[in-house]
């Protein structure tokens, strides 16, 4: 069976950025392998594409672009935000607002987002929205384990179901 779509993907990488001898930033080892269902959008495009008609065995090596990757860095991504907003009883967090934390956060639709704390003052928080990995090359080396049907259950919830 090969990685196609609505087919169920379990491979181990190692994640370089800069290229083949940049820092490893992340990493997915065989007893805890990255699971997902081909063709659905969880992961990005490109990585799909260079992983698109892989078998279980088969050994991967690919780079992405910034492009194809996280993006290129905005700077109308960086943005103040009123430091009341982080107060809850009237009070902050110890430790909350300390620059390079990356702090969850929510708009009023709902949709989740992180944002990493670049400086604070008694006013304002300067929140970075830029993704970690924004500007980066993504060096990726690893190997298919396994390529199952994936179920319809799955299919329907949208995630895998683990089966350990």
């Amino acid at each position: 069976m090969k990685a196609e779509k609505n087919n169920v993907v379990s491979l181990t990488y190692e994640l370089r950025i800069t290229g083949k001898e940049g820092e490893v930033v992340d990493t997915a080892k065989e007893n805890q392998p990255l699971e997902f269902i081909f063709g659905t959008g969880m992961m990005l495009p490109k990585f799909e594409e260079n992983l698109a008609g892989l078998k279980a065995g088969d050994s991967f090596d690919f780079m992405l672009t910034p492009e194809d990757g996280y993006g290129l860095r905005n700077e109308e991504n960086v943005t103040d935000v009123p430091t009341d907003v982080f107060m809850q009883d009237g009070k902050i967090e110890d430790g909350l607002l300390t620059p390079g934390n990356v702090i969850p956060l929510q708009d009023q639709d709902g949709n989740r987002f992180n944002g990493q704390v670049i400086s604070v003052t008694d006013k304002a928080v300067k929140l970075d929205f830029n993704h970690p990995l924004a500007d980066e090359n993504l060096y990726f080396t690893g190997k298919i384990l396994s390529v199952r049907e994936a179920a319809k259950q799955e299919l329907e919830h949208g995630h895998v179901h683990s089966h350990k």
